[in-house]
């Protein structure tokens, strides 16, 4: 359908749960699940019993625990969609609830993420893809294996977490090739944990300077502890709508536009290079964004505020390329220079970011969208960028998977 055709899609409501240490309460993912789906319903001022279907989006939980969770809210018969896609699988079970709603198959539709995750790094994919899998395990039958193939013959294997290895070699090609340093790596840190300091569903709400973010245990080098993503529990939740839905309850002073989303996944550029920059994930970044922009006749000039997916630090310098907020190379510089904090250009992962706010995996791309729809109504409270009318998402999942939300206020 072409954007000219397509109806539009609404975001009326979200909810999510305070994000975990895990094992930190004795608590089910349905039970998170119950939580952020109660509060995604709450604040669009509906019941479950206007839901026509709802994608869930999990990784370490086993089949069909998306109707378990859903369940929670109600025994209506509803179809309930198992959603994995990695890291990226927050996002992917949004754009799922996108698609009903654009396409007419349903007027109300809820997006829902969770994870019950267990402490610890995160493993290379052998039991389910990077952002996905223990650890252990024989990575030539990992979904990854051809990704940590590309890593292997340029850096060789280290004993290290493996998702922290890909991406801390992709931080040393980019030191390599273009002069950024620890300290501009670490900024992104120390700049995401400031974010969190208000925001009280983050899991971190601790401030570092960037000297004690470069002081941290290192994890694979350069990257130390302070710059990289958390195992977490937790939940969150979309209510998407159409157009007719949003005039019939009279939600317009709630509702959020989808005004475009797009995912990219691997093509032969993530691979021909031999770099870890590309493997993880920033030629699907570009051409996503691309797309996005594309659909949507916006640019990266229009956005105020952006949650992006800084898995480890790195990512976030290499999103900024990605997204257009910088040329190839600049992007150390970019965040030196304060342009993606209050009072710069863009603020970027006012919630904390994964690095801060945490990241369990199904519940990261709609807890982004749950911060940018509080953002774009002006009800981000200590953490709100002044005067932001338009937002975008990125939720990346090596494997793989980028996709990019633009949000409007309606």
């Amino acid at each position: 359908m072409s954007a000219k055709a397509r109806a539009k899609a609404y975001v009326v409501g979200v909810g999510m749960t305070k994000f975990e240490k895990p094992q930190t309460r004795d608590r089910q993912y349905w039970d998170m699940a119950r939580e952020a789906g109660t509060g995604a319903l709450t604040d669009a001022g509906i019941t479950y019993d206007a839901v026509e279907q709802v994608p869930v989006g999990y990784c370490f939980q086993a089949s069909t625990a998306g109707q378990r969770a859903a369940y929670e809210l109600g025994l209506s018969g509803v179809p309930v969609y198992n959603v994995n896609n990695n890291c990226a699988t927050g996002a992917t079970a949004l754009m799922l609830a996108r698609q009903f709603v654009e396409g007419g198959a349903s007027d109300c539709v809820l997006a829902l993420g969770f994870e019950k995750m267990a402490r610890g790094a995160l493993g290379g994919g052998a039991d389910g893809g990077s952002g996905g899998g223990s650890g252990g395990g024989d990575f030539k039958t990992s979904p990854v294996a051809r990704h940590y193939a590309v890593m292997a013959a340029r850096h060789g294997f280290e004993m290290t977490p493996p998702t922290a290895q890909i991406f801390g070699n992709a931080a040393r090609e980019h030191m390599e090739r273009y002069g950024t340093t620890q300290a501009q790596l670490a900024a992104v840190g120390a700049k995401n944990h400031r974010h969190s300091a208000n925001n009280p569903y983050a899991q971190f709400q601790d401030v570092y300077t960037v000297d004690e973010i470069l002081a941290a245990r290192t994890v694979h080098s350069p990257l130390t502890k302070l710059q990289c993503s958390p195992t977490s529990d937790g939940a969150a939740a979309a209510v998407v709508v159409s157009e007719r839905f949003v005039e019939r309850h009279g939600l317009g002073e709630r509702a959020v536009e989808i005004v475009a989303q797009a995912m990219a996944t691997d093509t032969e550029e993530s691979f021909a290079s031999g770099s870890c920059v590309d493997v993880v994930g920033q030629p699907m970044s570009r051409a996503a964004a691309r797309q996005a922009y594309e659909s949507a006749g916006l640019g990266i000039e229009d956005v105020d505020v952006v949650e992006l997916h800084d898995c480890f630090s790195v990512n976030e310098l290499l999103t900024y390329e990605a997204l257009g907020m910088c040329e190839p190379g600049e992007s150390g510089k970019l965040v030196e220079s304060g342009a993606t904090t209050y009072g710069g250009r863009w603020v970027v992962n006012p919630s904390g970011g994964l690095i801060s706010k945490g990241h369990p995996l199904g519940a990261t791309g709609i807890a982004q969208v749950a911060e940018l729809t509080w953002q774009l109504r002006g009800e981000a409270r200590a953490r709100q960028v002044a005067d932001a009318r338009v937002g975008l998402a990125h939720n990346i999942g090596l494997g793989g998977a980028a996709v990019v939300t633009l949000l409007r206020r309606a």
